[in-house]
């Protein structure tokens, strides 16, 4: 429960924000709570400005895979701001950030720095577009592709929560192209594309679905999706903004040995800073001006800031592998934990370092099955964990995150306080 002075800070931010936040989620409705304001955070823990500490599992939503203000990341960003914020000109970091992510996804044979996921995916669809002559796009219920006009239908994370999966504000005309596919169905896929498929330029997904809550592929379909699109010379993008160096340092197309025709990135490979990404095939990155005809720019896009604390952040992780096994075992002792104490009222998910406890008896597969879970315990499951001191995400919809900073004696801890939650329903 928020503090003191997390409920004035939050009351004052309602006369001035919207909703008192800056993105929807924050505001903890789905959780029929106020937010607690976060004063600072060092390695797996937070701490709000009423002095409370939490073990964060929420890690900004999956920046933080090496915890919170790892030193050699802060000590480059300081030095790389006393030289100065952004210059709105070309400076070697890019060159190297680029470099380090081409190298660690080589499918990525070309790419563009940007600021956002909203601002990539919103990129990669014109790209797309531009490069197959093609309007329509095919996307998944329950998947999460950021704001832009043209993917808010059926979407995830926020919109999910807020039960509002389409937005107002979206003209008809903005999402008249875009199809909509139930993920884990090959079958709803082959439909839309015997239907459409000469006028479909991309299939996009997370090949992770993060944003109804974890999802994994079923067994056959990232590959079937990137035979279809072969078949029908459509693209495959492949939304790794969360995936992205979190299940392998090449991410989800390494982990399941898929090549996308385009990638998008964001979050971890910006270190914890505004920094996204997105490429593929040099023939279609090659329609981006100023090469082709494909309009794109961005005065903070490879900022010095940002491209500083995604090199440090990738190099670690390029220098230490082992931190995968290990967040996934922890991830692993989570979900057993769970299972074991909440039985078969509970769904829990696992990929790699990222999961979700869904309150429903079904195997949560897809958006339909998702959606079944009871939101009402789930909100009395994130009261008692707060409560107890572990930060877990304030939506049934969205995922938990392990960082290579959470301990063993807080993966214990936190198993402890699962049981006993669960003791309470």
């Amino acid at each position: 429960m928020a503090g003191v002075k997390s409920e004035a800070l939050f009351k004052n931010s309602m006369e001035i924000m919207p909703g008192g936040v800056n993105s929807p989620v924050r505001a903890f409705r789905a959780v029929n709570q106020n937010p607690v304001f976060i004063e600072k955070a060092k390695g797996s823990k937070i701490y709000d400005v009423d002095g409370n500490e939490y073990i964060d599992y929420v890690c900004s939503w999956g920046p933080g895979i090496l915890g919170h203000a790892r030193e050699r990341v802060i000590d480059a960003v300081k030095e790389a701001c006393s030289k100065g914020l952004t210059f709105g000109a070309p400076t070697e970091k890019e060159y190297i950030l680029a470099c380090l992510i081409q190298e660690l996804m080589p499918s990525m044979e070309m790419l563009r720095l940007v600021n956002s996921g909203t601002e990539a995916v919103m990129s990669a669809i014109r790209a797309a577009r531009g490069y197959t002559g093609r309007d329509k796009i095919l996307k998944f219920a329950g998947c999460y592709h950021g704001h832009s006009d043209g993917l808010l239908v059926k979407a995830g994370s926020g919109a999910l929560t807020q039960s509002v999966p389409d937005s107002l504000g979206v003209p008809a005309g903005y999402t008249e192209n875009t199809l909509v596919a139930e993920y884990n169905n090959t079958t709803s896929v082959k439909e839309l594309f015997e239907k459409y498929g000469s006028s479909i330029a991309a299939v996009i997904t997370e090949p992770v679905a993060a944003n109804m809550g974890v999802v994994p592929p079923a067994a056959g379909f990232l590959e079937e999706l990137r035979q279809i699109t072969k078949e029908y010379n459509s693209l495959l993008i492949f939304d790794e903004v969360i995936t992205g160096f979190r299940l392998a340092k090449g991410g989800a197309q390494e982990y399941f040995g898929i090549k996308p025709d385009i990638t998008v990135l964001g979050k971890i490979a910006g270190g914890g800073m505004p920094l996204a990404v997105y490429g593929g095939r040099k023939e279609i990155m090659e329609v981006v001006a100023p090469l082709g005809s494909v309009y794109q720019a961005g005065t903070l896009s490879g900022n010095p800031v940002a491209t500083t604390a995604g090199i440090e952040t990738l190099r670690i992780l390029k220098e230490n592998p082992g931190i995968y096994k290990e967040i996934e075992k922890k991830t692993a002792k989570l979900k057993t934990a769970a299972e074991k104490a909440f039985g078969s009222n509970v769904c829990v998910n696992q990929a790699g370092s990222l999961m979700s406890i869904f309150f429903t008896e079904k195997k949560v597969t897809d958006y339909t099955s998702a959606v079944s879970s009871d939101t009402l315990k789930y909100a009395k499951y994130f009261g008692l964990m707060l409560e107890n001191g572990i930060y877990t995400a304030p939506s049934q919809f969205e995922a938990m995150f392990i960082s290579d900073a959470h301990t063993d004696g807080d993966i214990e801890k936190t198993c402890d306080i699962i049981k006993q939650a669960a003791e309470l329903f």
